[in-house]
């Protein structure tokens, strides 16, 4: 478990310095990238969430020039947390924790993961103030999305894992372009690509203008780096 984290920490590295040399401002990964989705037991182990943050330590200090979000397995105070780091000039900046678990069908989290509960605070990136979400916060209604519009996000970034079904492309593409539309944001969102135990996911990742329109699409099944130019109107 441990060389996975450091190998795919390398990938994450090497993505992010592709993209900060094609002049990207903001670097976005998938849902648990550093160590892949899901982990299932492995997070109970305290050796495997040291080593996750270590590894996303190291990341943290390469990272110069741009920004990027690196999602990993949190642990504060005994409570382990679905989370995102925010990492830019030499350190994590701020980290998002999961709010809206799934406990249905694949997906087990709240056997595994803490519900995050502070405010969705907003941060910026090229003077565009950005909120962030992690996969089930934007499938719920209820989620934090339009909390983040109401306090004035300019871009929605929302990190996925999301296995394959048959129509599950349409769907999700239905379901974020509302979810844009709604909160009258660009909305980026990012899904993880290859198998892990008895699932496979998809990729198929899209950016939504404000209106919900889709103005950007990866491959679905083929790893990608995706580079798109975004106006955003204040």
């Amino acid at each position: 478990s441990t060389r996975a984290e450091l190998h795919l920490g390398a990938r994450i590295l090497d993505t992010a310095a592709q993209a900060a040399r094609a002049g990207a401002h903001l670097v976005v990964t998938p849902e648990l990238s550093l160590c892949g989705y899901p982990p299932e037991d492995l997070v109970l182990r305290p050796a495997f969430l040291d080593a996750c943050a270590r590894e996303l330590g190291a990341l943290a200090g390469a990272v110069r020039g741009t920004t990027v979000l690196v999602g990993f397995p949190e642990r504060v105070d005994g409570r382990r947390y679905n989370a995102v780091a925010v990492l830019r000039d030499g350190r994590i900046a701020q980290v998002y924790r999961k709010q809206c678990l799934p406990n249905y069908t694949v997906f087990d989290e709240q056997r595994y993961f803490a519900h995050g509960w502070e405010p969705t605070g907003l941060w910026s990136v090229g003077g565009v103030r950005v909120g962030v979400s992690i996969c089930e916060d934007a499938w719920n209604p209820a989620g934090p999305i339009l909390d983040q519009a109401d306090s004035g996000a300019e871009l929605i970034v929302n990190l996925n894992a999301s296995p394959y079904a048959e129509g599950k492309l349409a769907f999700r593409e239905r379901l974020m372009a509302t979810r844009a539309a709604d909160a009258s944001c660009a909305l980026v969102y990012v899904n993880q690509v290859g198998g892990q135990d008895e699932l496979v996911f998809d990729g198929g990742s899209m950016v939504f203008d404000p209106h919900g329109e889709v103005i950007a699409r990866s491959p679905q099944f083929v790893e990608d780096l995706l580079i798109v130019d975004l106006d955003i109107d204040p």
